[in-house]
């Protein structure tokens, strides 16, 4: 079972979803640097170390104790034709028992934005945590002015549930959120942003 958990590969139409490895910091860190402008008014300072082979080796080390452990699914996205790396996205906070819950977060490269890609990814870690992992509850928080992480959302089959007060440090200020959740077993219907 170990062997099998280490080599899972989530694939959709146009990509495959799998965990980081040491191979995969060069691509990376390059992604990471040329999309710095377009990622940071979304994310969390980077810390001074950010782009260093260190600080990825620990994520790397950190994804795969995670997976093992069922606490989070850290992915990155690949596009087939090429192999170039778009992106990652995680299924991060995974919830058991009475919960069956995980919040989603994800990032995608400028170069690859606004090209279905991140759709494609959230629809098929969604299927697979609804399938594979049995969750019941997918949740994910965006900033309110983040009109394309929304829209994505709520194509997704994400709906709007309300706003979380100083949810996360972005760009060095605490800001609020606009919190979605996408449900295995769905009734509520649309519901509309206030």
């Amino acid at each position: 079972m170990l062997g099998l958990r280490r080599k899972l590969r989530i694939e959709t139409e146009r990509m495959t979803l799998r965990l980081p490895t040491h191979s995969d910091y060069r691509p990376w860190a390059r992604l990471r640097r040329v999309s710095a402008d377009f990622l940071t008014p979304w994310e969390p300072v980077w810390a001074e170390d950010h782009l260093a082979r260190k600080s990825f080796t620990n994520r790397v080390y950190w994804s795969q104790r995670a997976q093992m452990g069922g606490t989070a699914l850290p992915l990155f996205l690949f596009r087939r034709e090429d192999d170039a790396l778009l992106g990652a996205i995680t299924l991060d906070h995974i919830r058991r028992g009475p919960a069956q819950a995980g919040t989603l977060g994800y990032w995608i490269g400028q170069p690859y934005a606004r090209q279905g890609y991140m759709r494609e990814a959230i629809a098929a870690l969604v299927h697979h945590a609804f399938t594979a992992l049995d969750l019941s509850r997918v949740e994910a928080a965006c900033l309110p002015e983040n009109a394309a992480s929304r829209g994505v959302l709520e194509k997704c089959g994400f709906k709007y549930e309300g706003v979380a007060q100083s949810y996360l440090q972005i760009n060095g200020r605490w800001r609020n959120h606009v919190l979605y959740a996408n449900l295995r077993n769905d009734r509520r219907g649309r519901t509309e942003v206030g």
